[in-house]
């Protein structure tokens, strides 16, 4: 005798797939950003709460109390103005002088025929893949050499040269994908190659541009080996210098509050950098991805 079964009692592979957009998915991506964004929370909470929440145990997670006095005291007991002046300044001429100089040369590399064109290629990717920290040493050599201490072009002149590979190596893909036909009809339009490259391919390339400058304007803005060891004044050190550098009143007390909200006011410009440019960061990232 047979027996005929109910096949909506039986659970189906729609179902499962259902469960784990509608459950598991979510579950996972909320597990995620906690743990990606902790770590900024608890700095974040650390520099609004009171020094008796900070130090206390067990540990106050979310405290009844708030202050703003470490935010006050990082500006009225140091010159911190001057520092978040000294990393702009520093991180918007390397950024702005690496993409000056990296654009033209990406594009003869990526337009023209030049001898040893291969060879060239592959110096700048070994230096691209060249750990920057070896170049310490030398860089110290340098410096000390050309009097440079203690100048801000101390720091500018090797976070372009560090930077510099990278922005050519990137700039030359999106020019390789631009069609010629363009570039082309300027050519019969009377154009040359400057006119060209400012007013036609440059403007095709701001996705490029802008993903470029945001990277290396972040190397510059949290660079501390190069900026602890050439810069010793006060009044020119930058932001992870100052903040690794902060002290208490006493030799034996750590401001852990003024070391929180220095990290907060730090990192919050490369955060409202990203979120202002974050579709054209996204544009040049998915350009540099697909090919035609």
């Amino acid at each position: 005798m047979t027996t005929i079964q109910d096949s909506s009692s039986t659970p189906s592979k729609g179902s499962g797939i259902n469960i784990l957009k509608q459950v598991i998915l979510p579950i996972g991506i909320f597990l995620l950003v906690v743990f990606c964004l902790a770590p900024v929370l608890w700095q974040l909470l650390t520099s609004v709460k009171v020094n008796e929440d900070i130090t206390a145990v067990p540990n106050v997670y979310f405290p009844g109390r708030y202050t703003l006095q470490h935010y006050v005291d990082l500006f009225t007991r140091r010159p911190f103005a001057l520092y978040i002046f000294n990393s702009a300044f520093v991180s918007i001429t390397s950024t702005l002088m690496c993409l000056v100089i990296g654009a033209p040369a990406a594009y003869a590399l990526a337009r023209l025929r030049l001898q040893g064109e291969q060879f060239i290629l592959a110096g700048v990717l070994i230096i691209t893949l060249f750990p920057f920290i070896l170049l310490f040493l030398g860089l110290l050599e340098i410096i000390q050499t050309l009097r440079l201490g203690n100048n801000y072009l101390a720091l500018i002149i090797p976070y372009i040269g560090i930077n510099l590979p990278l922005t050519i190596l990137v700039m030359r893909s999106f020019f390789q994908q631009l069609p010629k036909d363009l570039e082309d009809a300027a050519k019969i339009d009377g154009y040359n190659t400057v006119q060209m490259l400012t007013q036609i391919v440059l403007p095709m390339t701001l996705p490029a541009l802008v993903t470029t400058g945001i990277l290396t304007f972040i190397f510059a803005w949290n660079e501390f080996i190069f900026a602890l060891t050439f810069i010793t004044r006060e009044q020119m050190k930058t932001i992870p210098v100052a903040a690794a550098q902060l002290s208490g009143v006493s030799a034996l007390e750590i401001p852990y509050g003024s070391i929180a909200a220095a990290t907060v006011l730090g990192t919050l410009p490369l955060v409202l950098l990203v979120m202002f440019f974050q579709r054209k960061i996204v544009q040049g990232l998915t350009a540099g991805a697909v090919k035609g």
